[in-house]
């Protein structure tokens, strides 16, 4: 399980998809417009973007959105027997897509309800900076104890100064026939005020007092007293904390959480640091200087832009005399060209020529090029520009690269625990998915003193949980372009390099890794086009970020489970996540491992719907290509087939049923966080679900059991031969009479979301088989490493 095989790749890239390259175009963009020999044209201006909702009405139509290359969220979906499909657009692209019979549906968000949204998230992060900036005052309103006819109970309200967020957390302590006892409060909000912090549990002694202390530093204490009166508090046995986000969180806001928790428990936690820093948020400085195509002039800073690139400005004069030579001189950071005139004093530089000019005489500052390739014949007209990085994210929003942070949360961190791994926002714009993670982590911290199956948790896995695998790209969309996908490092041409393209650039890090990769042939995602939004990168793991995750998963071989969390959509996927132009898939699970993926996920959905009735449909759960689309290249595929890791994909963010207009609407990637907060929640008990499904595999001594059916015997034609199983478990079998190894053919589905095959035996043949539960444990204890013979054996005896 461990090694899923580098021969599965080897044995792939040897086949039909050899040598196969496949080019997507860029999602809402067109090729470069101004290439060598098209007419002169304005430069196209920068258009805004919304998620809209399509309704494409033929097969026709279909295709030519494909052609279009439109960034789509996710699969095609049928609906009253028209075609659906969420996109990213622009109006020139709606409009485009109206030619074709393509109509907008609905809209989903605009950048004025993203621009809303981001002030909301601004408002409610400096009211946390304000409120944590210092000790808390902390009042106990009531510390009550009170015996129904189930038990004795100890119930204490109390109030913080600091409420008005989520991230400030009330502990109270008190001693229990003479032990020690802890529990995290409840934070109480109604209609969006802050009324209190309360907990309730069942105490075997009255303790005598309570003192409840702030991750602040605040602290207050109360003597316990009776609760006396007809309206006693309900008697809930299990006292479990929720609701520890109530914004959507930057990076370094997710960090600093991080540290936080890592400084509060130190027993419990620890914060890893990647090696493979990101690219930084940051970009050199540039100007589009220019009014039409062939006669604009691209100038790029050497510099990055907060490092002085910023300062540069450049501008292009006309001299004031006839005959004038095209020159270029520096002042420090001031660029001045004096074009060439002709004998009437009128201008006569071409683009070309002033882009030659600088890159000889100004190369120390700034590098510069023809517009989107043009030939640059047209003549350049006197114009001044600053150049600027476009970056509109605070000061204190670091530019230099960043270590991407995990938390390890565990009693026991040295390897000898199961490992489950939980990584979010590889794409930048999935806002949600990163407070899955803290939400989660703060559960299981919080809950740890006083919830036994928290505790289980804690003290029997080694649970590693990345807020932010994309910090940089997190940055962009939270600042600068909400429907950032990708990373921001930059790998295109000089040609798709001016400021128009900046919201193009980047690696979609879900696209980069190894296995089943657009460079090894399969489908959904770009080699050749660095605009495209599922652009690959230049090569297999190019990324820093995509270089991190491998890094932990071969630094830490004890993790052994694993879920990347994406949004939106609803979606509860898994191995294989890519094909060919065949249509041909990654290696299929066997009908075991298949088995172990579906079983899980009945847990974990459950979970999810716990929260509030949400269903993660049965179309949308399954392998990936069989509910959504090819996704070559993706961190999943990489984590099973070459770690041998269980790796499940959530995609948060399920539809919700409109009942006044009886249909379904999605919810986007950044929905009105009142929606956010509740797919965090709901997501984050799934989250915790993988952790129960891992430790329940982790107890799991017991070997499977397996039956061939039929079982031996004589039959007068060819045999179907089954097998019962009373787990799910990976069957290892022979059919000449040898031993069965790990070796051996492995049983398989019959079909896609098909049960297990069955063997068709039509002569006399000896079937010799065993079982491996995904815990590890053989069937019969048996050892397929040595000559033992007590592997189950029946023969099917034919008549001729």
């Amino acid at each position: 399980m461990r090694n899923k095989q580098n021969w599965m790749r080897k044995l792939l890239m040897a086949g039909a998809v050899t040598g196969l390259g496949l080019s997507v175009a860029a999602p809402g963009l067109s090729q470069p417009t101004a290439a060598i020999g098209q007419p002169n044209l304005p430069l196209p201006k920068q258009e805004t973007v919304s998620i809209v909702q399509l309704e494409i009405p033929n097969d026709k139509a279909k295709e030519k959105l494909f052609e279009l290359g439109i960034d789509l969220t996710h699969r095609i979906h049928e609906h009253d027997g028209k075609m659906e499909v969420d996109a990213v657009v622009t109006p020139s692209e709606i409009a485009s897509l109206k030619l074709h019979g393509i109509q907008v549906k609905d809209t989903l968000i605009t950048e004025s309800q993203w621009n809303a949204r981001t002030a909301e998230r601004e408002a409610a992060s400096q009211l946390q900076s304000t409120l944590t900036a210092s000790e808390d005052t902390i009042k106990i309103l009531r510390a009550s104890h009170y015996t129904n006819q189930s038990d004795t109970f100890l119930y204490v309200e109390a109030k913080t100064s600091a409420g008005d967020t989520a991230s400030t957390a009330l502990t109270a302590n008190w001693t229990e026939n003479g032990v020690d006892k802890s529990a995290t409060l409840n934070r109480f909000v109604d209609y969006g005020e802050y009324i209190y912090h309360y907990f309730e549990v069942p105490v075997t002694a009255v303790p005598s007092s309570v003192k409840i202390t702030s991750n602040l530093g605040g602290t207050a204490s109360s003597a316990i007293t009776e609760w006396l009166g007809a309206d006693k508090p309900g008697n809930t046995k299990k006292h479990y904390v929720t609701n520890f986000v109530d914004h959507y969180m930057t990076p370094a806001e997710l960090y600093e959480r991080a540290e936080r928790l890592a400084d509060e428990f130190p027993d419990l936690v620890e914060i890893i640091e990647m090696p493979n820093k990101t690219n930084g948020y940051r970009r050199v400085a540039q100007a589009t200087v220019g009014a039409t195509t062939n006669s604009a002039v691209v100038v790029s800073s050497k510099a990055w832009g907060h490092e002085g690139g910023n300062d540069i400005s450049v501008e292009f004069k006309n001299p004031g005399t006839s005959n004038s030579p095209l020159n270029v001189a520096v002042e420090g950071k001031n660029i001045s060209v004096n074009l060439a005139t002709d004998a009437d004093g009128k201008t006569s530089s071409t683009a070309r020529q002033v882009v030659d000019a600088l890159n000889s005489e100004a190369k120390s500052l700034v590098a510069a090029a023809t517009y989107r390739g043009n030939a640059g014949t047209g003549v350049v007209v006197p114009a001044n520009a600053k150049l600027s990085d476009n970056l509109n994210a605070p000061e204190n929003v670091s530019r230099e690269p960043m270590t991407v942070k995990a938390i390890r949360i565990g009693k026991h961190r040295d390897g000898s625990k199961p490992g489950v791994l939980g990584y979010a926002q590889e794409h930048a714009r999935e806002w949600v998915t990163p407070l899955v993670t803290i939400e989660t982590a703060e559960r299981l911290l919080r809950n740890y003193a006083h919830d036994g199956e928290t505790k289980q948790l804690v003290n029997n896995l080694d649970i590693f949980l990345i807020p932010s695998v994309n910090p940089d790209g997190a940055n962009y969309s939270f600042y600068d372009f909400n429907m950032q996908r990708k990373n921001m490092t930059n790998h295109c041409a000089p040609t798709q390099s001016d400021p128009g393209y900046r919201t193009s650039w980047g690696v979609d890090l879900n696209r980069n890794h190894s296995i089943g990769s657009a460079f090894d042939g399969f489908v959904g995602a770009s080699t050749t086009n660095c605009l495209s939004g599922t652009y690959a990168g230049p090569a297999e793991n190019s990324e820093p970020e995509a270089k991190n995750l491998v890094w932990l998963a071969n630094q830490f071989e004890n993790i052994n489970l694993a879920m990347n969390i994406h949004s939106y959509g609803g979606y509860f996927m898994w191995s294989p996540g890519a094909y060919d132009p065949n249509r041909t898939t990654l290696p299929r699970p066997s009908a075991g491992e298949e088995a172990f993926y579906w079983a899980a996920s009945d847990n974990i959905l459950n979970d999810i719907q716990d929260h509030r009735g949400t269903v993660i449909l049965p179309s949308r759960t399954g392998p990936i290509p069989d509910v959504l689309y090819s996704a070559a290249g993706n961190s999943a595929d990489y984590l099973w087939y070459e770690k041998g890791i269980y790796a499940w994909n959530f995609e948060v963010g399920a539809d919700l049923w409109d009942k006044e207009a009886n249909r379904w609407r999605a919810v986007g990637f950044q929905p009105a966080y009142e929606e956010g907060h509740e797919e965090a929640m709901e997501f984050a008990n799934g989250l915790i679900g993988l952790l129960k499904v891992a430790y329940s595999n982790s107890k799991d001594k017991q070997p499977p059991s397996t039956k061939a059916v039929p079982g031996s015997g004589k039959f007068n034609g060819p045999v179907h031969v089954g097998f019962d199983t009373n787990e799910a478990a990976t069957i290892y079998y022979t059919l000449d009479g040898n031993r069965p190894t790990f070796k051996s053919q492995k049983l398989q589905l019959s079909g896609t979301r098909e049960p297990a095959e069955t063997l068709k035996i039509e002569k006399t043949t000896t079937i010799n088989w065993f079982a491996v539960d995904p815990a590890g444990n053989i069937e019969k204890n048996y050892n397929p490493l040595t000559n033992a013979k007590n592997f189950n054996s029946v023969t099917i005896s034919i008549k001729d």
